[in-house]
């Protein structure tokens, strides 16, 4: 019997399924996905293997960045259900062992929360506006905003206050939506209010928390302004030193999180923090502050063999430098889906999305081999997984969204110049022959679906030999019955187009070039694609000794 002393700990090798809540699966019929959907559908992520699940914001929301605006924390928006359809969601998930982890939004809040409410009708000054970035504007009238800054969404960080007899006020920050504004981390009553949410969702049952934006919150002091030289990254400013991304002063408030967290038994916080080298993000996953980090750079790593190692090589350094666990991740409800963005022969724009006009665009065949491919490798890596939902599907960004149709505040900050995130949000496809593929039972569906995800949806592919789905369901079995999240990873030599390692009692190869590959000896037992005496281009193998 395992001791406690010898128990590794669960979120050290778990695989968890994100799921974007309004795209999964909608109960009730209005076309928005629910928490009732969530739960009819549980029993299907228990089947594929998955150890976790992780929702996305489903709190009291005006939806107007899909519930990341976030008017009350302590409360299911009724769009997706009440508390009592959360609880009975938990508790069916609980029944059928995972575990469930609720997204928290710590860095802003709804512009229509009672707080900022309460802000916006008290004078410069106040207590309520101490709880927000509020700040005058520069120039001899104030009309000027505070600092240069860019939201992440497009267009200026700040927005001025009108007074009701049209006379212009000071500014507020929102390093995304002018809907979304910032919280001021410095202020301790946010700091207790935020101590109180993360226990409101424990005492529910919530296993922990995906923290959004975990390496924001804190800014320089002075609020200076920063010239961006080249083009970077979504979010990925912090490498370059923005003065509002990765500031020290995010540590302490992750410190006191973990101290909240810790007494409760089992309880994880995850970072989303965008933060470049890999060396500088392990400091988020120290061991009084987050168990876990998103790896980014692995995500944003491209289709090429060097590459690709070198990411894995600091990954595994890094995280174990602090005594935490890699982490790896291909696709999330914020880039676009990775059978597509790995099939692109120009750069991948992240945080604009692709659309049909986008340089570059691969086709279809080759996304879906290589997005194969690149999950077979990723899951054979020691440590911890995620998985997005309808990635066990194939599915690839949807590019045709309808400009009339499309909702994500990317697209219209920027006036259509950039698609955002609409694509890979689409609901997912669960019946072929059932309105909105069975989504909903009505047809309605909040983005349109493709025709073709008739043939992608997952009552085609159940029991069918080589379907994507049963690929995935093979990978997570073999992944847990061969220990390879706790195993060690040693590389084998191969040429230059290839990834090869030993990693416990099996042996991955992966083929990135245009050139099979010869395959070392030993059983095949799982490939992404057909393997016949030589490895193929875009396909990984799991081989066995004989």
């Amino acid at each position: 019997m395992e001791s406690a002393a010898t128990r590794t700990e669960w979120w050290r090798t778990a695989v968890i399924y994100q799921i974007y809540p309004r795209s999964f699966a909608d109960a009730s019929g209005d076309g928005i996905g629910d928490l009732a959907g969530i739960t009819s559908r549980l029993d299907d992520l228990a089947a594929l293997g998955v150890d976790a699940i992780w929702l996305s914001p489903f709190y009291t929301s005006p939806q107007r960045d899909a519930g990341y605006d976030v008017a009350d924390f302590t409360d299911v928006d009724p769009l997706f259900g009440t508390l009592e359809d959360f609880d009975t969601m938990l508790e069916r998930a609980h029944d059928l062992g995972l575990k469930v982890i609720v997204d928290i939004v710590p860095n802003h809040t709804s512009s229509e929360h009672a707080w900022f409410q309460a802000a916006l009708a008290s004078q410069p000054g106040s207590p309520e506006r101490a709880r927000y970035i509020f700040r005058d504007g520069r120039g001899p009238d104030g009309d000027e905003p505070p600092n240069n800054w860019e939201s992440v969404f497009g267009g200026p960080a700040w927005t001025r206050l009108t007074r009701p007899d049209g006379t212009p006020e000071q500014w507020y920050l929102h390093l995304f939506d002018s809907s979304q504004p910032d919280l001021d981390w410095t202020n301790e009553e946010v700091r207790v209010e935020f101590d109180r949410i993360l226990r409101f969702w424990m005492d529910r049952g919530a296993d922990g928390f995906r923290v959004d934006v975990a390496h924001g919150l804190a800014k320089a002091p002075d609020l200076p302004d920063f010239v961006i030289t080249e083009d970077i990254d979504s979010m990925g400013a912090a490498q370059m030193g923005h003065p509002a991304w990765a500031q020290e002063g995010v540590h302490e408030i992750w410190r006191r999180w973990r101290a909240v967290v810790d007494k409760y038994d089992d309880r994880i916080l995850t970072a989303e923090a965008w933060v470049e080298p890999l060396a500088d993000m392990a400091a988020w996953v120290r061991p009084d502050e987050m168990h876990q980090a998103f790896n980014f750079p692995y995500l944003m790593t491209g289709w090429d063999a060097r590459a690709l190692r070198d990411v894995i090589d600091a990954s595994l350094d890094a995280f174990a430098s602090v005594g935490a666990p890699a982490t790896w991740v291909l696709s999330n409800h914020d880039v676009v889906r990775h059978p597509s963005r790995l099939a692109l022969t120009a750069p991948n724009p992240q945080g604009q999305g692709i659309g049909v006009d986008t340089p570059g665009l691969g086709d279809a065949s080759t996304g879906l081999r290589r997005g194969r491919a690149a999950t077979q490798l990723m899951l054979a890596l020691p440590g911890s997984a995620y998985m997005y939902q309808g990635e066990e599907l194939g599915l690839p960004e949807v590019l045709d969204i309808p400009a009339d149709a499309r909702q994500d505040p990317t697209w219209h900050r920027t006036q259509g110049e950039r698609y955002g995130r609409d694509g890979c949000r689409v609901p997912i496809p669960w019946n072929a022959d059932a309105p909105a593929f069975g989504f909903s039972p009505t047809g309605a569906s909040w983005l349109p679906q493709p025709a073709v995800w008739a043939d992608l949806a997952r009552d085609q592919q159940e029991g069918a030999h080589g379907s994507t789905l049963e690929f995935y369901r093979s990978a997570l079995r073999l992944r847990r019955e061969h220990g390879l999240a706790t195993a060690q990873l040693s590389w084998l030599d191969v040429p230059e187009h290839g990834l090869a390692f030993q990693v416990g009692d099996v042996t991955v190869m992966t083929n990135l070039g245009d050139a099979p590959l010869d395959l070392p000896g030993g059983d095949v037992l799982l490939a992404s694609g057909e393997v016949d005496g030589a490895l193929p281009p875009d396909t990984t193998v799991w081989l066995t000794r004989s």
